[in-house]
């Protein structure tokens, strides 16, 4: 895998393993974009955070900024970071199926068979 997909990826994962960004994102992604002042009013995360976590978002991809009028910013989701990091576990997962396949087969194949231990059912005791 290229270098810089993987750097793309490492960022998608640190920007979403906070969970406000995480709700930040959310919120995006259900009522389109908004500017900080609008999340804030909607999130039970501060202004000034949302600000903060807007600003490491912006820089990973996963919005943008888009000026609106008097002077407020509106921030946007952007997908292609976010397929960049889909990609990297679909590859990191068809890596692993076969390996993983392989080895089930294999126990599969080497475990013994059911125990064969009778029960009588009438009694209620094995024999």
């Amino acid at each position: 895998m290229p270098p810089d997909v993987e750097a793309i990826a490492e960022q998608v994962f640190i920007a979403l393993a906070d969970p406000s960004r995480r709700a930040i994102l959310a919120a995006l992604a259900s009522g389109g974009p908004a500017t900080a002042t609008d999340l804030a009013d909607r999130l039970p995360i501060t202004r000034q955070a949302i600000a903060k976590h807007l600003a490491l978002l912006t820089e990973v991809g996963l919005v943008t900024a888009e000026p609106g009028e008097r002077r407020r910013v509106r921030y946007r989701l952007r997908s292609a970071p976010m397929q960049v990091a889909q990609q990297f576990l679909a590859a990191l997962a068809r890596d692993w199926d076969g390996p993983l396949g392989a080895l089930k087969d294999h126990l599969d194949r080497s475990a013994p068979g059911p125990a064969t231990t009778s029960f009588d059912e009438s009694r209620g005791h094995r024999e």
